[in-house]
């Protein structure tokens, strides 16, 4: 269930709209890229994570959700009504860069990111592809482990497991038949939280890639929705999430191996995307691919 668009962190309050995607609930009832969010159905948002927000949403027991909408240029905030729907939505994206690199982009962990990652695996293979980066940046979706399972090229074993405070602990294991040989890099940021980090936990702790960026978000816990008599519910962390080698990264997220940040300054008033040659975090991760065998 969902209406449609990609969000991130607005650093003033709220979230804001990166992608409306095409078709989409959001698109129709009228967002656009740059929006902010600062409240659904008259509830303060402001202050909440992008993945809360994705869960007030998820969680509606309503056809439709009503967004504050604060627009550049608009002197008024907006109300927006936009029905909550199933929706497919593209979540991965990939092209062959220069020297074989394949590059894939997974702007979130949805139901249809492992087929949609494989089709864009088995399109890559088939132009050739010699060395591949992932680009996990700006994925904040909340912890999907079969997500992370089906669109891994994870070695045969333990992928990540979680453990409750009473110590039961569950295991999700990569069968690895579709483990990669090639060189790889992947990329995160700060925004990178929960399905990310695992992957990223895993690539890193069996040492078969290189992580380039800055320190991930940090989200380590499972955590479980219950509902009040009153009608009012609350989230209640259930488990921890701990990398392969038993790293709990909960509050300190994952480290790069290559730690460079984001050089914003290219971005200006009329220029809303920097190109794969502006991008320096790129750049290192295909430095890194291409020194690899």
């Amino acid at each position: 269930m969902g209406i449609g668009i990609l969000m991130e962190k607005n650093k003033e309050g709220g979230v804001k709209i990166v992608e409306c995607y095409e078709g989409g609930p959001g698109e129709k009832a009228g967002l656009e890229e740059g929006d902010i969010i600062s409240a659904i159905d008259g509830e303060d948002i402001t202050e909440d994570e992008v993945s809360d927000v994705a869960d007030i949403v998820r969680n509606s027991d309503k056809d439709s959700v009503v967004l504050t909408v604060h627009r550049e240029g608009a002197e008024d905030a907006m109300e927006i009504t936009v029905p909550v729907t199933d929706v497919e939505l593209p979540s991965v994206f990939h092209e062959m860069l220069d020297s074989k690199i394949g590059y894939i982009r997974i702007t979130q962990f949805t139901g249809v990111t492992g087929e949609q990652y494989q089709e864009a695996f088995d399109d890559l293979q088939k132009q050739g592809m010699e060395k591949m980066i992932v680009d996990l940046r700006d994925n904040p979706v909340d912890f999907l482990i079969l997500s992370v399972m089906s669109c891994g090229n994870l070695p045969e074993g333990l992928i990540v497991y979680t453990e409750d405070k009473d110590g039961n602990r569950e295991e999700e294991k990569c069968d690895g038949k579709n483990e990669l040989r090639i060189p790889l890099a992947v990329l995160v940021n700060e925004s990178s939280a929960s399905a990310s980090e695992i992957f990223a936990g895993a690539v890193q702790d069996y040492g078969i890639g290189t992580i380039v960026g800055t320190t991930t978000y940090g989200k380590g816990v499972v955590q479980s929705i219950r509902q009040l008599s009153d009608g009012s519910a609350i989230k209640l962390t259930v488990a921890n999430y701990y990398t392969p080698k038993g790293n709990n990264i909960n509050k300190t997220g994952i480290k790069p191996d290559i730690e460079v940040s984001l050089d914003t300054s290219l971005l200006n008033k009329n220029k809303d995307e920097i190109t794969h040659d502006e991008d320096n975090q790129l750049q290192e991760a295909i430095k890194a691919v291409e020194k690899e065998k």
